[in-house]
């Protein structure tokens, strides 16, 4: 089993930035995608964007261009630098690997 743990999360206003991180431990061999998912309140959970084992990224189309999904192996961490963030982008953000979720972290964007 994999445990995963986030950090990073805060109050910004509209156009900051922030840097979220997630460390895994537990069984980590078997880590291969990761990702991050993030839920407002009212909504479904929604992916924002993923990354393979080899580094290839994924995003939401909402998000291209202002996030940057990366990952340290040798630390077992990946990284979500959030720039030009907007109101919208609210939520709690969870991270996720096959071996199962963090426990989340809220990001407030203030207008």
């Amino acid at each position: 089993q994999v445990q995963l743990v986030e950090s990073g999360g805060g109050l910004v206003q509209a156009g900051g930035s922030l840097r979220l991180s997630c460390a895994a431990s537990g069984s980590i061999f078997s880590i291969k995608a990761m990702a991050w998912y993030r839920q407002a309140p009212g909504k479904q959970r929604e992916l924002v964007a993923v990354i393979g084992s080899g580094g290839s990224t994924n995003y939401a189309d909402s998000v291209k261009g202002r996030f940057t999904l990366s990952r340290d192996n040798a630390k077992n961490t990946v990284y979500l630098q959030m720039n030009s963030l907007k109101p919208e982008d609210t939520a709690v953000y969870y991270c996720w690997t096959a071996g199962g979720w963090g426990q989340g972290t809220q990001v407030t964007v203030s207008s």
